[in-house]
């Protein structure tokens, strides 16, 4: 649990704290170098972190996906160990 929390920790830490990436398309691109052209500069800024932000929260969802499934499957297994482990007990004793 411990080695998922700091794999989980660093990938969260990797993708919210990134260097600025100028993702967009080159029809964004343009629009944003014309605006920007004009003194406009706060729309580029915009784009950039909505860009960013959808690119991002796809991976968040699968990242808690995926948590959720590991933590299910280990309440599944110490409940399964706690059953087999009273079922010893019963057929020892």
């Amino acid at each position: 649990m411990r080695k998922f929390a700091v794999v989980f920790g660093l990938m969260l830490q990797f993708v919210m704290v990134g260097a600025d990436t100028w993702a967009q398309c080159a029809m964004c691109r343009g629009s944003v170098e014309s605006s920007m052209g004009n003194g406009r500069n706060n729309v580029g800024v915009g784009l950039n972190t909505g860009i960013m932000f959808l690119f991002v929260m796809p991976y968040l969802l699968v990242a808690v996906i995926g948590y959720l499934w590991y933590r299910n499957s280990k309440q599944n297994q110490r409940e399964r160990e706690f059953i087999s482990s009273r079922v010893n007990q019963a057929f020892h004793s």
